[in-house]
């Protein structure tokens, strides 16, 4: 079976004189002709003026108050100080065969603190 043969498309953005000459006699000859582009879709217009813009982000409010870091880091540290003091056997019911409410709290105490912290700004 033969190849179909290649037809050239009526309306294509190439020029036959630059299809002609190959680039170097181009060059050599000082001709300023553009590459002949393979684009086949036409560019968009470029209107800045008439695109949507979406409603600004978090960070344009500002900073975050006072007690937002603060709220994160009493988290943390409270969280921490139930684990330790668990382990220590300090709290009632910690050492003693307890059922491990004490590390769940404090796990729970600073993925809150953490929660937290993804709103600090």
């Amino acid at each position: 079976m033969a190849k179909p043969v290649k037809r050239k498309a009526e309306g294509s953005a190439r020029d036959a004189s630059s299809e002609e000459r190959p680039a170097e006699q181009r060059a050599a000859t000082g001709s300023r002709e553009p590459a002949a582009s393979k684009r086949v879709t036409p560019k968009a217009d470029r209107r800045p003026a008439g695109r949507y813009t979406p409603p600004g982000t978090g960070a344009s409010k500002g900073p975050s108050p006072r007690w937002v870091p603060v709220l994160m880091f009493t988290l943390w540290g409270l969280g921490l100080l139930v684990i330790v003091l668990n382990y220590m056997g300090v709290l009632p019911g910690s050492a003693q065969g307890g059922n491990g409410w004490y590390l769940v709290g404090g796990l729970v105490a600073i993925l809150a603190g953490i929660m937290v912290a993804t709103q600090y700004r």
